[in-house]
C-alpha cells in the first residue's frame, strides 16, 4: 500500500515532536542533576581572579558564589556545611581543623616570605626587630599576624612576652598605627604596598625564613566525596587563572581595583611583590606546614599539636604542575 504525502507528513511531525519531547527532558534531568558549587570568597578574591582570567565561561556545573569579609566565616561555613570550598590562611584553617571539623585542605598558592611584615610608622623610633621588646605590636589572633610577631620576637633573641600583642583586625590595626595607640603592626598584602605608598609607614621586619606563607584551597570531606569532579575542575581552573595573573599583572591589578576600589598602583606592587603561584600538596609543604603548625602550637597560637598529613587532600594536585 502507497503511503500519502499527507500521511508522511503527519509521521514525520509525530517523530519530530517525539524527538524534541525526548530531548526536553533530558535537558530537564540534566539540569536537575548539575553540580553546584558552593564557594565561599572574599572581595578581589577568586571569583574576580576567575573572571579576569576568562575562565569562568563554558562551566559543566554551577558555582553559587558567597561573599564573606574574613578568611574565619568562611571557615565556619564550611564546617556548617553552608558552603563547600573556600580560601584561607593555613594557620586560620589548622585552627578549625584541630577542633574536629570534617574539612581538608586540597590546593593553594604560595607567596614570597617577605610580603608578610611588620609595619610602623615612618617617624617611629624602631629601626630594626631589636627595638621591638617593650613595644605594642598589632596583628590577627590565632593567625600570621600573631605568630610573625612571635617568631620575630624570638629570632631577635626575645620572648614572645617581651613585647604586648594586640589582637587586631587589619581595618582597626591600620587606625590604631596611624594614631600612635600602637607601635608597629604585622600584616600581609595588599595592605602592606598601601601603608608604604598612602600611608608612609616602613618595614621593619619580615616573614622571610619565618612564615611559609601558604594559602590553602579547603573543602569539606562532604563536597570531596560527592563532587569531585566538579571540585577538581574548580581548582584546576583557580591554578591556570594564577598563572595568567603572574603574566599579566597590570591587566588583573586594573580588573581588581574596580572591584575592591583599592588604587592600581598599591595592586600592581602587592602582586609583583607576592609572585603567588600554585602549589602541589607534596612532602615538601606538608613538611614544612608541619613546621609551622608545631610552632604555633608552642607559641599558643594553637590549642593543640596537629598531625598536617592528614589535614590535607593530596590527589587533586598529585598531577598538577606548581611551584612548590
Amino acid at each position: 500500500m502507497t503511503m500519502t504525502a499527507s500521511s508522511t507528513s503527519r509521521r514525520l511531525l509525530s517523530t519530530l515532536i517525539a524527538t524534541a519531547f525526548s530531548a526536553a527532558l533530558a535537558t530537564s534531568a540534566f539540569a536537575a542533576d548539575q553540580i553546584t558549587l558552593r564557594v565561599g570568597d572574599q572581595k578581589g578574591g577568586n571569583r574576580s581572579l576567575l573572571e579576569a582570567a576568562g575562565l569562568t565561561k563554558d562551566l559543566p556545573y554551577k558555582i553559587q558564589w558567597s561573599e564573606f569579609p574574613a578568611a574565619a566565616p568562611i571557615l565556619e561555613a564550611i564546617n556548617a556545611g553552608a558552603l563547600d570550598i573556600g580560601h584561607t590562611g593555613d594557620l586560620a584553617f589548622l585552627t578549625v581543623y584541630a577542633n574536629g571539623s570534617s574539612i581538608k585542605a586540597i590546593g593553594g598558592v604560595r607567596a614570597n616570605a617577605d610580603t608578610q611584615a611588620i609595619l610602623v610608622r615612618n617617624d617611629s623610633p624602631i629601626k630594626t626587630a631589636a627595638d621591638l621588646k617593650g613595644k605594642r605590636l598589632a596583628g590577627t589572633r590565632g593567625g600570621w599576624g600573631q605568630f610573625l610577631i612571635d617568631a620575630t620576637l624570638e629570632k631577635a633573641g626575645y620572648k614572645i612576652t617581651d613585647a604586648t600583642f594586640a589582637p587586631l583586625g587589619p581595618v582597626d590595626a591600620k587606625i590604631a598605627l596611624l594614631a600612635g595607640s600602637i607601635d608597629g603592626w604585622a600584616v600581609w598584602e595588599p595592605y602592606i604596598s598601601y601603608a608604604v605608598l598612602k600611608d608612609n609607614a616602613r618595614v621593619v621586619a619580615d616573614g622571610a625564613g619565618l612564615t611559609p606563607t601558604l594559602t590553602f584551597i579547603i573543602a569539606s570531606d562532604q563536597a570531596i566525596a560527592t563532587k569531585r569532579e566538579a571540585v577538581t575542575d574548580f581548582l584546576q581552573r583557580l591554578n591556570k587563572a594564577r598563572n595568567w595573573s603572574r603574566e599579566h599583572i597590570e591587566d588583573y591589578a586594573k580588573n581588581t581595583a574596580e572591584l575592591t576600589k583599592l588604587p592600581e598602583d598599591v595592586l600592581v606592587r602587592a602582586y609583583k611583590a607576592q609572585d603567588t603561584r600554585p602549589i602541589a600538596i607534596d612532602d615538601g609543604v606538608v613538611k614544612e606546614f608541619q613546621e609551622a603548625s608545631d610552632r604555633a602550637a608552642r607559641y599558643g597560637i594553637l590549642s593543640k599539636q596537629v598531625d598536617v598529613s592528614k589535614a590535607v587532600d593530596r590527589s587533586f594536585t598529585q598531577a598538577a604542575p606548581a611551584s612548590n
